[in-house]
């Protein structure tokens, strides 16, 4: 990507201004906001739920628009049902759901059993309080990485998503003939710094691209969009994303990206001693944080997964990464504030951006409790899910040298290749938001 977007100018009512920093000492480089560290909750008056009535509801919502559900089950899945959705969740209860429960356990036993055949007698790979079994080789690892895909999207279909719409973003050029006649070149991220200062509301930038008028800034004649390929004195490794980043909308996410490419996650350190899913982590490659933890301890994480980066970059062998750095989920249509952890190790980025849409039944994991939205999942005869994935984005020097910057551009592509909107809240507030609607349904 090109240095000029750094210049970008983000409409402040969404979102702070880009610039990038002045130098300060090395201390700042780090990552100072650790990767699933949560931030303090300010003091304010949200923070006690007893205060909050229900008429209060709609200035929360608001607040904290990206955590609100709008589909028929109401906030945190405890609206008022019609007696027609009533009807349809007691038809599903007596016949998709235990359906659905045997038949993933099912699925989720068998590769447990395959990702314990292909173990045993393996030592894992302990490293900096770490324990995975990404790393092995061999058929063993192609076994589980195979059979892991498979398995993940057995599930997903098994819960509803027959069939998930993926699309692939090119990148392109935009060339003109100029006015002396020769021939002048956009790249895709110059384009997109000339649209975002030019055009009020851009939801698809190759819509954009098509639809603006281009004479107005002095190129005359038609433009011309081609697929630029990788030259051939290009290696592939080069090209190699270190790590995928994608927007948080529900655990299903995960289930998803191991269904394409098996990457390693980040987790907490107590899903390692989970019945099943513990051993599976190990061989996805996670690397364990203790969440609330406010020792050094992130530290370390930051530098495995830095580590961890900069190894699936240059070695195509080595498990590739997956973030989520918002740090969160919301209800789909946000995207939050990214921390830096994705990308301090300067490596390449892939892009994904996930949406759900849905008629009844919001798949987003943002403001219901786990079990709630489990059983209304397993209730819907049909889910749906939409993926986007962007070009590989490298970053330029500027980038590299400003993490934030970096991410924050990042993100601003995210969010107009998927029509998002951009918020500056994070886990804090959601969590704020969470304790003021758990006191108004204490009160009813």
């Amino acid at each position: 990507m090109e240095s000029e977007l750094k210049t970008l100018n983000p409409n402040p009512a969404q979102i702070q201004p880009t610039q990038r920093s002045p130098p300060v000492d090395d201390n700042l480089t780090k990552d100072d906001r650790p990767l699933l560290k949560p931030e303090p909750v300010p003091p304010g008056p949200t923070q006690n739920p007893a205060t909050t009535t229900a008429p209060d509801i709609e200035e929360l919502e608001k607040k904290y628009a990206a955590y609100v559900r709008r589909d028929v089950y109401g906030v945190m899945g405890r609206g008022d049902l019609p007696w027609v959705e009533k009807l349809l969740l007691g038809l599903a209860l007596v016949t998709l759901v235990p359906l659905r429960l045997v038949s993933g356990l099912t699925v989720l036993v068998l590769y447990y059993f395959i990702c314990r055949i292909c173990t045993a007698f393996l030592a894992p790979n302990r490293e900096d309080e770490q324990e995975d079994y990404a790393h092995m080789g061999g058929w063993r690892r192609a076994v589980i990485v195979q059979t892991g895909r498979f398995c993940s999207r057995a599930l997903l279909f098994i819960f509803g998503f027959y069939w998930i719409s993926e699309t692939h973003r090119d990148i392109v050029d935009v060339s003109f003939n100029g006015k002396f006649g020769t021939q002048v070149s956009f790249s895709v991220a110059e384009v997109w710094t000339i649209l975002d200062e030019k055009c009020d509301k851009v939801w698809s930038l190759m819509s954009c691209i098509n639809l603006f008028d281009w004479k107005q800034l002095g190129y005359s004649g038609t433009h011309k969009l081609s697929t630029l390929t990788e030259s051939k004195d290009q290696s592939q490794d080069s090209a190699r994303p270190g790590v995928i980043v994608s927007n948080h909308v529900s655990y299903l996410d995960i289930l998803y990206h191991m269904s394409s490419s098996f990457p390693s996650f980040v987790a907490k350190r107590s899903v390692a001693k989970l019945p099943l899913v513990g051993l599976i982590s190990k061989c996805l490659g996670c690397v364990y944080v203790q969440r609330e933890s406010k020792s050094s301890d992130f530290k370390g994480v930051s530098g495995i997964v830095n580590d961890r980066i900069k190894e699936a970059h240059q070695d195509k062998n080595a498990p590739m990464m997956m973030l989520f750095p918002e740090g969160t989920t919301t209800n789909g249509d946000f995207l939050l504030p990214f921390k830096t952890g994705a990308f301090l190790a300067k490596a390449p980025v892939l892009p994904v951006i996930l949406r759900y849409p849905y008629q009844r039944f919001s798949p987003a994991w943002d403001s219901i409790s786990g079990v709630r939205h489990v059983f209304f999942l397993l209730c819907q005869f049909v889910n749906y899910m939409e993926v986007t994935k962007l070009p590989v984005y490298h970053p330029s020097q500027q980038e590299k040298d400003d993490p934030r910057l970096y991410a924050e551009n990042v993100r601003r592509l995210m969010a107009h290749e998927g029509g998002l909107v951009l918020s500056d809240i994070g886990l804090a507030e959601k969590r704020v938001y969470h304790a003021a609607l758990n006191g108004v349904f204490c009160q009813q």
